[in-house]
């Protein structure tokens, strides 16, 4: 297993994060104590799981197989998220402090540990001042809850602001953050890859697979059935059947993902992994499995490097769908800068 480190930190996670979403829902206790004790043995040891996930199911199955494991336990490198309602009152969500330490705290205990290494804010809160939560964060440094912090689902200027807030008050900067990126979303290229490459942080994708369409198991025009996110729920929100399959461009990428695996003789799921995890800024992709089946398959992506002509391909057939400015071609020319002969 590759290891690399924790955006700017010192601590050094695996190339591949387990993601737990599925733990609770799609995989029963049983299930996940398998997957993470196959992910451990694959030499894996980044948890990544939020209080959200499953209603809090997701850590409690986490810290039962780490009270279980001992030595494991103390080898995982474990980050959760708080930010969204896990009750009905009106301050049981969002970024204020009071609603993250009792989300903190209550995730500790879930998890059965005594501090988290990388507690993550779910999303962006527009009502909490961003000093606020920054605060809290710091706080939560100083008296050993947690290691480092970051973020998920925010913005490039977002990310940035706080970066900046953070060095202005001497306060421990971000190391990572989670956005969504694969070969079918690549809009964080445009704004959040250049601003976390500017702040040194790590880049911890989600949804790599793009839910599942990259592993080249879904057919241009024919709905999926069976025990697939899609199949279960055609109309599930961003990877939605209707919406990607009507694109020309899904299927170019995926006719390229499939094509480069019969190739290589691997996987397509580790031709579309492997394409993330050699992209800038990239600390450590996110799985999703419902079984170790699953897991195999994907983990066998690290032992996959594309050369520079499989990635160039597949960045090409890709390409996002931009304006020309500012992001196009006019708009990169208005920013770029040459020195000609010296002059």
């Amino acid at each position: 297993m590759e290891y690399r480190t924790l955006g700017n930190s010192g601590t050094a996670v695996s190339a591949y994060a387990l993601g737990t979403m599925t733990f609770g829902a799609e995989a029963d206790e049983a299930t996940s104590h398998q997957i993470l004790s196959a992910y451990a043995a694959a030499g894996g040891n980044f948890i990544d799981t939020a209080d959200v996930y499953t209603r809090g199911a997701s850590e409690t199955i986490i810290g039962s197989w780490l009270a279980k494991n001992p030595t494991e336990r103390d080898q995982m490198v474990l980050a959760s998220k708080g930010r969204f309602p896990m009750g009905d009152g009106v301050n049981d969500l969002g970024l204020s402090r009071r609603h993250l330490r009792r989300a903190l705290d209550n995730s500790l205990a879930r998890l059965g540990v005594d501090h988290i290494d990388l507690y993550q804010v779910h999303s962006w809160d527009p009502l909490t001042p961003l000093e606020e939560t920054l605060g809290f964060l710091e706080d939560s440094i100083r008296n050993g809850k947690i290691g480092y912090y970051g973020f998920s689902n925010f913005s490039g200027w977002q990310m940035t602001k706080a970066v900046w807030l953070a060095k202005s008050h001497g306060w421990n900067a971000p190391v990572t953050l989670q956005p969504q990126y694969s070969l079918l979303v690549r809009e964080i290229e445009s704004e959040i890859v250049p601003a976390a490459l500017d702040a040194d942080i790590g880049l911890l994708p989600w949804s790599p697979l793009g839910g599942g369409w990259l592993t080249g198991k879904y057919q241009r025009d024919t709905s999926p059935t069976g025990e697939t996110r899609l199949g279960e729920n055609p109309e599930r929100g961003m990877e939605a059947w209707k919406e990607r399959n009507a694109k020309e461009r899904t299927w170019r990428i995926i006719d390229t993902v499939v094509e480069i695996a019969a190739e290589r003789e691997i996987t397509a799921s580790q031709v579309a992994l492997a394409w993330v995890a050699q992209q800038p800024a990239v600390t450590s992709v996110i799985l999703g499995a419902r079984n170790t089946d699953q897991l195999t398959d994907n983990l066998g992506a690290d032992s996959v490097t594309l050369s520079a002509a499989e990635v160039a391909r597949l960045s090409t057939v890709s390409a996002p769908e931009v304006s020309d400015y500012p992001y196009g071609v006019p708009g990169q020319e208005q920013r770029s800068r040459k020195i000609d002969g010296g002059r």
